[in-house]
């Protein structure tokens, strides 16, 4: 369906890897796969390291993972980067992580541009600093013509304040006769939403041990397949994102039916 130009070869992917990789794109992958990136701050601690440490490794991270679901054919791969409550954290925690998107992309965007991957973002611009925003948007704009893989950042992102908000502009377009209240139902809702332009996932993946949503794409996540995993960000690699696609190939998913309905 997307124009695939061409693709990542993970990189030293021993024998058995690149083999279940072939097995993989054969079987057929999720079109959309969406990540809660947690561990970092624990991933630092357990190695009597600053915070700031693990978030600077879960990037690396974020680079590996998206060569290989490029690699593979999936079409987006959201990334939880920064919760609407993650202001609460210490501020120099805060101030590092909203300099990582330049520091990221400052070295990244140009393989984006090459390997036809596409930056989008979902979440409330007002609160950014403008040199996150600056670097953010230099990316989207850069990758704006391209037709792969969607990398989208989930950033000052809270699924809550969305499905609030799309509640509110619902109801003004009922008010204003553009849209008709009995007419409403899930299509319609989910166009309201900051995935309007999107597919929902098909398969979530939490690392770290946690096993909870933390406000993530509620109203999206709905029919998700879950992976969790005790695995922390930073050491998360490409032989378990295999392993989270291989156990979502091994499911049947049934949206509420029964098997062969």
């Amino acid at each position: 369906m997307l124009n695939k130009l061409k693709r990542w070869k993970t990189p030293n992917a021993p024998s058995s890897l690149r083999d279940r990789i072939d097995c993989i794109k054969r079987a057929g992958v999720p079109s959309h796969v969406a990540i809660i990136m947690d561990g970092n701050g624990r991933w630092a601690k357990k190695r009597a390291m600053p915070r700031i440490a693990g978030h600077h490794e879960g990037m690396k991270v974020v680079r590996k993972i998206t060569r290989l679901a490029n690699e593979l054919g999936i079409e987006a791969l959201t990334l939880y980067a920064f919760s609407t409550e993650n202001w609460k954290r210490p501020k120099n925690e805060v101030d590092y992580l909203m300099q990582l998107p330049e520091e990221f992309l400052a070295s990244f965007l140009p393989e984006l541009v090459d390997e036809n991957v596409r930056v989008e973002m979902m979440g409330y611009r007002e609160k950014l600093p403008p040199h996150t925003l600056k670097a953010i948007n230099k990316a989207i704009e850069e990758t704006k013509g391209n037709t792969g893989l969607v990398l989208n950042f989930a950033l000052n992102y809270g699924s809550r304040a969305e499905i609030l908000d799309a509640v509110k502009n619902v109801l003004k377009d009922c008010q204003s006769g553009i849209l008709d209240a009995n007419s409403i139902d899930d299509k319609t809702f989910s166009s309201y939403l900051m995935t309007a332009q999107m597919s929902d996932p098909d398969l979530l993946i939490r690392t770290s041990g946690e096993i909870r949503l933390s406000n993530f794409m509620l109203w999206q996540l709905a029919y998700s397949e879950f992976w969790f995993t005790d695995i922390l960000w930073p050491d998360f690699g490409e032989e378990h994102f295999i392993e989270a696609v291989e156990a979502y190939q091994n499911r049947q998913r049934r949206f509420g039916g029964i098997e062969g309905s």
